[in-house]
């Protein structure tokens, strides 16, 4: 039986001459990363994977009104030094409907071993997926609902996911991994960081302004958000087993009156080629009423004569992944529920569910080049249901 895919980080190379250090820095360049090499870096490595996926919705001819179908590319190139024995540095950049964006420019120290200090742009610590989902990294050509960035049907009438991923943001993070036991390994991270952003009349965070640099990359009312996660993993015979939480809370507005929380929790169990992921997240979003709610929003106020400022968003989703023969098999199951009040323009009801079925497989050509085939049936609770099919074509170096 061939073994599985690991489900880390892309396969590194490590380069050290200095002619290959000269060709690095031009590489990074041209993908609009500036990379600095300096003589105190004692290992440079430099990773990267690309995926080209179409998607094709034949329950619907006209698609395109909700969704990104067609080509998309997806391109992810991280470029990390240790400069010392206590500090590292990375600077990473994606590519994918948005056009060029940084996903981290930070800079590592480490005071112990067991301790890291992390400041700088970075994806911060929240869920199990956003530290896999560069798209060599998971088996589908799109990511679960909870952290969709956009390859969803009907994602504008949604507004996206609960976090999409990855969800990037400046600031700190420490982070603690004592180990309890041969076999138990505890993870905490406590971070401090910009926060999601929104405008001063928002029904819901605006995405876009917080990977845009038009709206520049600075927090946008001058009061951090706060977060952090908790993990146990622990080796179970030949498989894993982890457990996770995050929580992040802070305001999104300029006016620093709109608050934002953010739970989650996650689940992992893997045994030789299988693997068993879970993850639960929700959002409570404060919204803006303005000085006369009925001309803005669909419903009315409650019992007590006043409208609830707040909206609620779910998602979740279960995913199997299995050895198939010669290829891999993934089955999943996701969803997301938006529960409060919306705007006059919105088409989602006080109360909806969208829950998406999934069935894949992957090709392995070559050890770093895959191909990804995988048929989803959407089920909306306020447009027609959709079938939608992926081919995706992922390389990793």
């Amino acid at each position: 039986m061939r073994p599985s895919r690991p489900q880390g980080p892309a396969p590194r190379r490590t380069l050290r001459s200095p002619k290959a250090l000269a060709a690095l820095g031009l590489a990074s360049i041209a993908c609009g990363v500036a990379v600095t090499a300096t003589t105190h870096a004692s290992e440079v490595n430099f990773a990267g994977s690309v995926q080209l996926d179409y998607l094709f919705v034949p329950t619907d001819e006209a698609a395109r009104r909700f969704t990104f179908d067609g080509f998309t590319t997806e391109l992810s190139l991280k470029l990390s030094a240790d400069v010392s024995e206590h500090i590292a540095v990375q600077v990473k950049t994606c590519y994918g409907c948005h056009g060029f964006e940084i996903g981290a420019a930070y800079v590592d120290f480490r005071p112990a071993d067991d301790v890291v200090l992390r400041a700088g742009r970075f994806t911060p610590a929240f869920g199990d997926f956003p530290v896999r989902h560069d798209p060599a990294n998971h088996l589908t050509s799109d990511k679960p609902l909870p952290y969709d960035m956009g390859r969803m049907l009907h994602l504008r009438d949604w507004n996206m996911s609960v976090l999409p991923a990855p969800y990037v943001d400046s600031g700190l993070q420490v982070g603690w991994t004592p180990r309890l036991g041969d076999d138990v390994d505890l993870e905490l991270e406590a971070y401090v960081v910009g926060g999601l952003r929104g405008n001063s009349d928002a029904t819901d965070v605006d995405f876009v302004q917080s990977r845009s640099g038009d709206f520049y990359y600075v927090d946008n009312n001058s009061s951090p958000t706060v977060g952090g996660r908790v993990a146990l993993r622990a080796n179970v015979g030949d498989g894993l087993l982890a457990l996770g939480a995050s929580a992040m809370y802070g305001t999104y507005d300029p006016d620093n009156e709109l608050d934002v929380l953010l739970l989650g929790a996650d689940f992992v169990l893997r045994f030789e080629s299988w693997a068993l992921r879970a993850e639960y997240l929700v959002r409570r979003t404060r919204m803006a009423l303005g000085a006369d709610p009925a001309s803005s929003f669909r419903y009315g106020p409650g019992a007590d004569g006043t409208y609830d400022p707040f909206s609620l968003k779910q998602g979740f989703y279960g995913e199997l992944s299995f050895p198939l023969g010669p290829v891999e098999g993934v089955a999943r199951v996701d969803g997301l529920r938006r529960t409060g009040n919306v705007a006059l323009s919105s088409e989602l009801r006080k109360d909806s569910l969208v829950v998406r079925y999934t069935l894949g497989t992957n090709f392995t050509i070559q050890r770093d080049w895959r191909v990804k085939l995988s048929a989803e049936l959407y089920d909306f609770s306020d447009f027609d249901d959709e079938v939608a099919l992926h081919l995706g074509v992922v390389g990793a170096f």
